[in-house]
């Protein structure tokens, strides 16, 4: 009887180690989430197009077609559309002047990314 509760114990021991790494891994998903999220909404401030923001996802999504073996897919993909949002241009450029016309501003937006 001894013995099977020392079992289980390893056991629940084993398990509840399982559980941590899984917390970790998720917080680290949500984190990564949350830092895409945000890039996404500074473009979107900076009206980048669609045409453009759906370039950067398929990039993204060609790019990681095929899982990185050891690397869990979904924090995989997450990772590289940071870096390529990152990557883009109208994040490292400074605010468009006053006189500048909306119209400019949206060829601008086209052609940087």
């Amino acid at each position: 009887e001894l013995q099977q509760k020392v079992e289980e114990t390893e056991l629940l021991k084993m398990e509840l180690q399982m559980l941590e790494t899984e917390r970790v891994r998720l917080s680290l998903v949500e984190e990564k989430l949350l830092d895409v999220l945000q890039l996404l909404q500074q473009l979107r401030d900076l009206n980048i197009s669609k045409r453009a923001l759906g370039k950067i996802l398929l990039s993204t999504l060609e790019s990681c077609r095929d899982p990185q073996p050891g690397k869990a897919h979904l924090f995989e993909v997450l990772d590289t559309l940071q870096q390529e949002l990152m990557a883009c241009e109208l994040l490292h450029k400074e605010p468009v002047e006053q006189g500048q016309s909306p119209q400019s501003l949206s060829n601008a937006l086209v052609i940087s990314c």
